[in-house]
């Protein structure tokens, strides 16, 4: 083998170490970085749904406060009354002076672990809930104390 070629050789088996060397490095960082990544992650959901459990209880606590303390009627797995302008006794109809107060909001915020906007009635009405009911995900809903709470696995574990 002639002087030239070895030296071509020899270059290219350091390209190939070098290659090697970066490769590893970054598998390296990745394998340090993942885990900070899925933990940023899983404490952003729990932050939005804490904020959106907050803003629903607070709006049902405000509904209540202006329907003579009845909390708003559980119907088609969402609570209408919250979404539509309503009387003092409840009943929904068109915003005006017939009817108004409300809506309360424009929508129902998702839980942020299934990102369903579904309420559905506590197993116990008048208890807190210790699992979760059914499998639409959302939220747990007691109509008789106006509490409400999620409904996914991940916030009973």
């Amino acid at each position: 083998m002639s002087r030239a070629s070895r030296r071509r050789h020899s270059r290219r088996a350091i390209a190939l170490l070098d290659t090697l060397i970066v490769v590893t490095i970054m598998a390296i960082i990745a394998g340090a970085a993942i885990p900070h990544y899925e933990a940023s992650h899983r404490d952003a959901m729990e932050s939005s749904l804490q904020h959106n459990l907050a803003t629903l209880q607070s709006l049902v606590e405000l509904y209540r406060a202006t329907h003579l303390g009845r909390s708003p009627k559980l119907t088609g797995n969402t609570l209408p009354q919250l979404l539509a302008a309503t009387n003092e006794q409840g009943d929904i109809g068109a915003s005006g002076p017939a009817y108004p107060l409300g809506p309360y909001m424009v929508v129902m915020p998702p839980n942020a672990f299934d990102l369903s906007d579904k309420v559905t009635a506590v197993a116990v009405p008048g208890a807190r809930p210790t699992g979760v009911v059914g499998s639409l995900g959302g939220w747990q809903y007691d109509e008789l104390t106006g509490q409400v709470w999620p409904n996914n696995i991940q916030y009973y574990q």
